[in-house]
């Protein structure tokens, strides 16, 4: 059975392994119990000697409050080898990114929310890595008071695994309105008779765009089954963008899920991001009218960058 891969699933699994923190504290004192927060580096593909984004989740539970994540504003980020590997540590700051449509942005101050209210991420970009192998991030800010820091381990690869910028795009005929079979395979949203939302996202597939040396915003995700709860987000977002972006460019969601009941991958979500029986998503990929990839962003990304690019185009 694919595997498919979520920040936010992932952290909820991990902050079941902390301990919960119990008891009063003294009057005055923060009631923060650092043990009962996680961290996760979102990223994946990393690759050294090139710029990435490194996008950073925090998580916190406690058997009070439940399950909420750090939202808004900025924190301190310090990206080093793990455990004397080789490589050149950095520091940056780290900008919230919010899941579109959620509130939170990088104004203000980090605040603990539920996932219905705001959930997101923070996004360090330009970082490039001098060595592959495997690196800590180290997150710190300030909460009620207290200083908290935390620590996630990733990988940095010698080379991408999945396509990336300055790769050629790959000539996918994905499912589009025409396609025969289950609508759910088109959209996971067309459900027990609802008919496939955002039709402008499925009329064309990736090959007859390049083919037709048209650029495109080719967004992967899977609204309904999404591990990572960004994936419905981003797909409102694309659909935003293709109402307000240049009108020559092909903006197209490729469902990742041919049948979900299955475990069935659609082909074209499996020829972009399906390796080793390991899925990653939602991905964005912007491509050039002469097929080239300029621009990739997951499993979030900022819709304001996200239009500059379109319009550099």
């Amino acid at each position: 059975m694919p595997r498919l891969r979520g920040v936010l699933i992932t952290l909820v699994l991990a902050s079941g392994l902390v301990a919960c923190g119990s008891g009063s504290s003294p009057p005055g004192t923060s009631t923060l119990d650092p043990t009962t927060f996680a961290a996760q580096v979102a990223s994946t593909d990393v690759v050294a000697g090139e710029p990435s984004r490194i996008q950073i989740g925090v998580i916190q539970s406690d058997q009070a409050q439940g399950v909420r994540l750090l939202t808004a504003g900025t924190i301190d980020v310090t990206l080093r080898p793990f455990e004397g590997g080789t490589g050149t540590a950095m520091q940056g700051e780290g900008a919230y990114v919010p899941a579109p449509g959620t509130q939170g942005d990088a104004t203000g101050t980090p605040a603990l929310t539920t996932p219905d209210i705001a959930r997101g991420v923070y996004e360090v970009g330009g970082v490039s890595f001098d060595e592959p192998g495997i690196w800590e991030a180290e997150a710190s800010f300030e909460l009620d008071g207290t200083p908290l820091t935390l620590a996630a381990r990733f990988e940095v690869l010698a080379e991408h695994v999945l396509p990336a910028p300055g790769d050629e795009a790959l000539r996918t005929r994905n499912l589009t309105l025409q396609s025969p079979g289950d609508p759910e395979a088109i959209d996971s949203r067309a459900q027990d008779g609802a008919p496939i939302p955002d039709e402008e996202l499925h009329e064309e597939t990736i090959a007859d765009a390049i083919s037709e040396g048209r650029p495109a915003l080719v967004l992967f995700a899977t609204p309904v089954y999404c591990q990572s709860q960004f994936c419905g987000p981003t797909v409102d977002a694309l659909q935003g963008l293709a109402e307000s972006g240049p009108g020559d460019v092909a903006y197209i969601h490729v469902e990742i899920w041919a049948d979900f009941g299955a475990s069935s991958i659609n082909e074209a979500a499996g020829e972009w991001l399906l390796r080793d029986g390991d899925l990653t998503e939602p991905w964005l990929f912007l491509i050039g009218a002469d097929g080239t990839i300029i621009d990739r962003w997951g499993p979030l990304f900022d819709v304001d960058q996200v239009a500059a690019a379109l319009a550099a185009l």
